[in-house]
């Protein structure tokens, strides 16, 4: 709770200057301000920033003042609190920290792996988040719950969920929340999810969006299985990710902001346990292009 509070009182005065970047532009531009350490003490400002950052970031945005954080409260809660401006419901608490248990690690992927490169440098731990927050960006690792609420209000407004889906994959477009890298089965993270985002439904927007999320997920892996028979494209963690933190109040733009509030956790750990082994990551390429005419 104290990191919280210290990230807050650090990064205050340059958060006007930030605010104007897209929200994860300038959450990992204030991120960069942090000292690049390898205490305990580093590694909890960094793992603070982003739960502080983003909300103060999105009020901003607003035209509202940040709120500063409150250290006597979960780290969750807090992040709530300091976006909406009171006290969130626990059951809204407790969705946003299980989602954000759910993706604090996940094995080798794409940004774990920047991030153990330049912590293998003996590079400090500002130095290899910032990796893991270059990697977090793009489209095909932590960028795709954003695109998941488009695609879903594209559907809606497109009123024939097959139709759509179809048209996608024929225009060589990738349905978002569907494949993994590693997983030729369901992702299990989704199913953690999908169970939150049930929790919070009922007969309100969240529940008719789940209603209408689950018809979707159906149709997609019906169409997906007809048009792509040799490949195993099944429901994964950014689906029901969108809806859960959409319910807590986050817009699209800022959902890879709340990723990285759970992912950098795992990055740390993963650093840490890099530079203890005080080895290089030095992978072998060979060059298997055409050979050069080098006669002249």
């Amino acid at each position: 709770g104290q990191a919280r509070a210290d990230v807050f009182e650090r990064l205050l005065p340059s958060l006007p200057l930030l605010a104007p970047l897209d929200v994860y532009s300038a959450m990992r531009a204030g991120m960069a301000q942090l000292p690049d350490g390898e205490t305990l003490t580093d590694a909890l400002l960094l793992i603070a920033a982003p739960a502080v950052l983003t909300p103060a970031l999105l009020r901003l945005r607003r035209g509202e003042a940040p709120i500063a954080p409150d250290s006597r409260t979960d780290h969750a809660a807090d992040m709530l609190r300091m976006l909406g401006g009171r006290v969130a419901s626990p059951a809204l608490t407790k969705a946003l920290d299980t989602y954000l248990v759910t993706v604090c690690d996940h094995g080798l992927n794409a940004s774990t792996f920047a991030t153990r490169v330049v912590a293998s440098t003996q590079a400090g731990l500002t130095s290899s988040v910032l990796a893991g927050l270059g990697a977090l960006k793009g489209p095909l690792h932590g960028g795709a719950p954003g695109p998941v609420i488009e695609m879903l209000d594209a559907i809606q407004a497109h009123g024939d969920a097959a139709g759509w889906l179809r048209n996608e994959i024929a225009q060589g477009r990738r349905i978002m929340g569907f494949g993994h890298r590693i997983y030729r089965v369901r992702d299990p993270r989704a199913d953690v999810l999908k169970a939150v985002v049930r929790q919070l439904g009922g007969e309100g927007e969240t529940g008719r969006r789940l209603a209408f999320a689950e018809t979707v997920e159906q149709t997609a892996l019906e169409v997906l299985r007809i048009a792509k028979p040799q490949r195993s494209l099944q429901t994964n963690v950014e689906f029901y990710t969108a809806l859960v933190l959409q319910a807590a109040g986050f817009p699209p733009q800022a959902f890879s902001n709340v990723f990285a509030a759970g992912r950098v956790a795992g990055w740390i750990a993963h650093a840490r346990e890099q530079q203890t082994t005080g080895r290089l990551i030095r992978p072998q390429s060979r060059y298997i292009g055409p050979v050069p005419d080098l006669v002249a």
